[in-house]
Order: structure tokens, then C-alpha cells, then sequence
């Protein structure tokens, strides 16, 4: 606690130095020969060549013994040793090419591998087969985000920008702008664990986004913000577009992906389904 007070106050007074973060990324990446769309005019950011992402499930139920209780009870009793071993194939195949200035929406079905998708491309996933090159380093903004419930909001803006590569003198140009975007105000005084899930939300979208991105990763992280505050968000998103970042949007309105992005791609069952204009792709969609 004495080092993140420490901290707090340099980023108010003196520049300490700031260790960079060790991160991998592909340099002038090159579309895959085999990749399933015409490159457009623009310098792609994210290509996917090929992917598939296989994870492994302990204590998952067979085919035969999932149902009901007596299956549930009956697989607990005969379990000796090490718990069963389940491989999920939940992305199988997957291409494409993302460029400079898209705005790309991710939409499928619980379980058609959108959010494995994104967390492959921030790197947090190996892939099984098949390559994710990257020109910059994608950060990935979900939901559940890590920031520290039981430190106050003005320490985790701090920890948040810190940890995206900002230095002292960008956390101070950028700290009251995080404050206001994310309507905490005098909150911000206060430990994160006395927040709502939409404080929570806001914070974690203001933080994320204050800093221009190569690549910004947004799964369901608007799912639980207001409608002035949904607003707000899309109004940011199309900025980040037009400073020539890359974003992929995973949400389930519909409305808000319509809006916000220039192509959607549609996963089904771990592939891609469809890729295209975010009209017909998600007109399509709608029908099933």
C-alpha cells in the first residue's frame, strides 16, 4: 500500500521511470496467402490465419452421463483418480484480416467462440494450430477486467494506465478526462468493492480507452452501462477508429454493433458463418 501511495503522488509531482512491458507483437504483418477475404486499401493490424483453439476441460460429463441428478450423483460416485478430461474445439478454422480504421463486431450464439476469439488475438490464448499476427499490442477490455476491488478508484485509474504503457506525465494529462468519462466523480475517493457493476463498467471502459490503441478488444465490457453512458462509449469507439486504431465489439445489442462498427463477422459453432456489411451479416443472423 506505501508503493501505490508512492506512486499516486509522483503521478502528481515527479516522473519516476517506468518499466516498459515485454510484448510480442508481428511486424508489418503480411496477409496469409489463403486468407478468405480481398485486401482492401489500408495497413492491416490483426490477421488470423488459419486458428484453432483447443482447451482442455477436467470433470466434464460424457455424452451418456449428462441429464439429470441421477447421472450427476452416479458420475460423482464412480469418479476414481484423476477427474475426466474433456477437449473443447472452440475455434476451428477461423481467417481473416482486420485494417486500420475497421470497427469489427464479433456476434454468435453462447459458445460459438467469440470471446476465445478476442482473448486469442490479446495473446492470452495459445493457438492449437493456425497463427494470430498482430501490428501493435492488442488490449482487451471484458466485463470482468481486473482492477483491484478493495483499492480506491483514483489508484486503480493509475494501476490501469500504468499497466497499459502510460507514463506518469500521460496519467496526469489523462486522469480527470477518465474521472469524467466514467461518471464516478467523488466516488473515486472510495474502494472499488463499494462500486456497482455499472460504476465497475464505466471505470474499466474510461481507463482502457483513454489511451489510443493499436488494436482495442470490447467483450460485452457496455453490457451493464446506461444509455447516455452507451452513447458516450460508441462516440469514443468511432474516435478510436478515426485516429486509425482497430476495434472488435463483442455485445449482444444488436442495435449497438449496427451502429458502431463497419463489418461484422458471424460465428457459428466456431467458425466463421459469415463476414461481411454489418446490415446483411446481422439481417442474417437475426433469422438464424
Amino acid at each position: 500500500m506505501a508503493e501505490l501511495t508512492k506512486e499516486l503522488s509522483q503521478v502528481k509531482g515527479e516522473e519516476p521511470a517506468v518499466r516498459g512491458k515485454d510484448v510480442r507483437v508481428h511486424p508489418n504483418p503480411e496477409p496469409p496467402a489463403k486468407g478468405p477475404l480481398d485486401a482492401p486499401t489500408g495497413t492491416p493490424t490483426v490477421i488470423v490465419d488459419d486458428l484453432h483453439i483447443v482447451y482442455r476441460v477436467y470433470g466434464a460429463a460424457s455424452e451418456n452421463e449428462k441429464g439429470n441428478a441421477v447421472n450427476a450423483l452416479t458420475r460423482i460416485l464412480k469418479r476414481q483418480g484423476r477427474p475426466q478430461m474433456k477437449e473443447v474445439h472452440a475455434v476451428k478454422g477461423v481467417s481473416f484480416v482486420a485494417y486500420h480504421g475497421d470497427a469489427i463486431g464479433v456476434v454468435g450464439r453462447n459458445g460459438s467462440g467469440k470471446s476465445t476469439l478476442l482473448r486469442a488475438i490479446a495473446g492470452l490464448l495459445p493457438p492449437h494450430e493456425g497463427a494470430v499476427y498482430t501490428d501493435g499490442q492488442p488490449s482487451l477490455l471484458g466485463v470482468n477486467a481486473a482492477l483491484m476491488r478493495e483499492l480506491t478508484g483514483e489508484r486503480n485509474i493509475v494501476l490501469g494506465c500504468y499497466a497499459m504503457g502510460m507514463t506518469p506525465a500521460e496519467v496526469r494529462e489523462k486522469y480527470q478526462e477518465i474521472v469524467d468519462f466514467s461518471g464516478i466523480d467523488e466516488f473515486v475517493q472510495l474502494p472499488m468493492s463499494t462500486y456497482s457493476s455499472g460504476m465497475g463498467a464505466r471505470l474499466r471502459f474510461a481507463i482502457s480507452s483513454a489511451k489510443t490503441h493499436d488494436v482495442l478488444l470490447i467483450d460485452e465490457a457496455l453490457a451493464t452501462g446506461d444509455r447516455e453512458f452507451r452513447k458516450k462509449s460508441e462516440q469514443r469507439i468511432r474516435q478510436i477508429r478515426e485516429s486509425a486504431g482497430t476495434v472488435f465489439l463483442v455485445a449482444h445489442d444488436l442495435k449497438v454493433i449496427e451502429q458502431t462498427c463497419n463489418r461484422v463477422i458471424w460465428l457459428h459453432k466456431g467458425k466463421i458463418k459469415m463476414d461481411g456489411d454489418p446490415k446483411e451479416v446481422l439481417a442474417a443472423y437475426t433469422k438464424g
